[in-house]
């Protein structure tokens, strides 16, 4: 593994584009600090590379598609029953792009 140092971290900065005042790198040298000691930890647990990662922290409920059922569609008055500017049978919507 790569030692995190303020070099390291102002090389992420500059490709990322962002800058930061050494104050900043010096209390996230400290975080990443506090992080890597915290993996080290983890990976002495026995048995922690046998373990499958996880993808999502939670069990993925699937219960299919739901099934087709045919209903009648609104009529174009229900439609625009609630919109505030009708056109032609048409909703208008105000201009989005300049």
């Amino acid at each position: 593994m790569k030692k995190v140092t303020k070099d390291v971290l102002f090389d992420a900065s500059t490709r990322l584009l962002f800058t930061m005042t050494d104050e900043q790198y010096t209390v996230l040298l400290d975080e990443f600090s506090i992080l890597i000691q915290q993996m080290e930890l983890i990976g002495q647990i026995p048995g922690v590379d046998d373990v499958t990662p996880m993808t999502f922290p939670f069990t993925a409920l699937s219960h299919g598609l739901q099934p087709d059922e045919p209903v009648t569609p609104l009529t174009q008055e229900e439609v625009t029953r609630n919109a505030a500017y009708v056109v032609d049978g048409q909703i208008k919507l105000p201009k989005v792009v300049g």
